[in-house]
């Protein structure tokens, strides 16, 4: 049985070396070791550089905003790629966009994602037990705060619309 067990171990490192398996999370040792997805929506082989792992879960966020929810505890990068998303769509008039905000509030449900913008966490968690139309509209407003500083987003024009 031993035997068994090392030749298993053997075909499960090479198939890993040579890019076989697809991976769900960075390596371990990495600093962002905690942050996991969904393997159905990033097909990312197991010899990727972590960079470009996140390089290519961003470009994923930048195309299709909404598998942001398929990530946990994801990286300030991963969070300003979500961020620019809202921005965009409140430049093009598009009204709150709720759903998005919805993803980065359920983020930082967990104590273990890092804050891309710093106060992003206590912006979020000052809105706990409000609407969520009330919810998105406080956490705009701390985006547009800092996009005023040239930090994320630009700040919309006109007050945005209510969620539906």
């Amino acid at each position: 049985m031993a035997l068994m067990e090392t030749i298993g171990a053997a075909l499960s490192w090479a198939s890993r070396r040579l890019g076989l398996e697809t991976v769900d999370r960075f390596p371990p040792g990495h600093a962002y070791a905690r942050t996991r997805w969904d393997k159905a929506y990033f097909d990312i082989a197991s010899d990727v550089a972590p960079e470009e792992i996140e390089r290519r879960i961003v470009a994923a966020i930048d195309a299709t905003p909404s598998v942001f929810a398929h990530i946990e505890h994801p990286t300030p990068r991963m969070q300003r790629a979500l961020i620019a998303q809202i921005g965009a769509r409140m430049r093009r008039a598009c009204g709150v966009p709720g759903d998005l905000l919805g993803l980065l509030i359920q983020a930082f449900q967990s104590p273990h994602t890092r804050e891309a913008l710093p106060g992003l966490r206590q912006a979020i968690s000052a809105t706990q037990g409000l609407e969520p139309a009330q919810r998105a509209q406080a956490l705009l407003a701390f985006l547009a705060e800092h996009a005023a500083q040239g930090d994320v987003i630009e700040a919309a024009g006109a007050a945005p619309k209510p969620i539906k």
